[in-house]
């Protein structure tokens, strides 16, 4: 079997006269951490939109475990095992802690009038089930959370959102998780101790593939096992973190013929 969990094959993308993704070609590999980078507009996440369903690749393949992937939905995408967070919150501020993470397992829970108001026992340890579920997974990420698991989110800070939006993410038990600029409108002290939670995650789910969009790079060199670099939506770049800021092609990407 092929070490690659993901592969992508001639992947392009257009919005009318807009190329997003060019032809892109690229694996994801079982058990990594995957840095994705470029510039702006470089089609990163649109990749993500393509490969979770919410758009449609205007040619190309996404093979998952030799199973295509295009033309699915959003909801088959993740019950297969693909979870994502985004660049903007997507928290719902009024609801408590473990209401928000606990959306994120919705697939699994009992759902119907008739389980909610006449199956009471199953119901209750349904509840109690993932509310221990919800604490254990908190408990990977900061521990003080799990004390507040029933207060509102708007009462907690950037970096404790974040720690919520990634922990609803990996409450379905994915195998791929996509993680879109997770240290968007955060400090530099706060990225670092986001990237020891993930750090931390990766080593009790070994089996784990996560992609990485940052455009810290302090962050991808020490996190990331390969990076992939992309520039108006083709790949120009792909190696370690040594190697691809090396790269002729990455600097002038970055920093312009000039500087490079």
């Amino acid at each position: 079997m092929s070490d690659a969990m993901i592969e992508v094959r001639n992947l392009t993308m257009r919005f009318g006269g807009l190329t997003a993704l060019d032809n892109l070609q690229l694996d994801i590999h079982r058990g990594e951490v995957l840095g994705l980078l470029g510039p702006n507009g470089s089609g990163k996440t649109t990749f993500f939109n393509v490969l979770t369903g919410l758009y449609k690749a205007s040619a190309g393949t996404i093979l998952y475990d030799g199973e295509e992937v295009i033309g699915k939905t959003p909801q088959d995408i993740y019950r297969s095992g693909v979870a994502r967070t985004f660049q903007r919150s997507r928290l719902s501020l009024p609801l408590t802690v473990f209401d928000n993470i606990v959306i994120g397992d919705y697939q699994h829970m009992g759902h119907g009038l008739v389980f909610n108001l006449f199956r009471r026992r199953a119901f209750r340890a349904e509840y109690e089930r993932y509310v221990e579920a919800v604490r254990e997974l908190l408990a990977i990420f900061s521990p003080p959370l799990v004390g507040r698991l029933f207060e509102p989110v708007e009462t907690f800070t950037m970096i404790d959102r974040r720690r919520i939006e990634v922990c609803r993410a990996l409450m379905s038990r994915p195998r791929l998780l996509l993680l879109d600029e997770p240290s968007a409108g955060m400090t530099h002290d706060e990225t670092h101790e986001l990237m020891d939670d993930i750090l931390q995650v990766r080593s009790k789910m070994s089996d784990l593939s996560v992609v990485l969009i940052e455009h810290e790079m302090n962050v991808i060199e020490r996190i990331t096992d390969r990076c992939i670099v992309l520039n108006y939506g083709k790949k120009i770049a792909e190696g370690t973190y040594a190697e691809i800021t090396a790269d002729p092609d990455v600097q002038t990407a970055y920093l312009g013929e000039e500087a490079a």
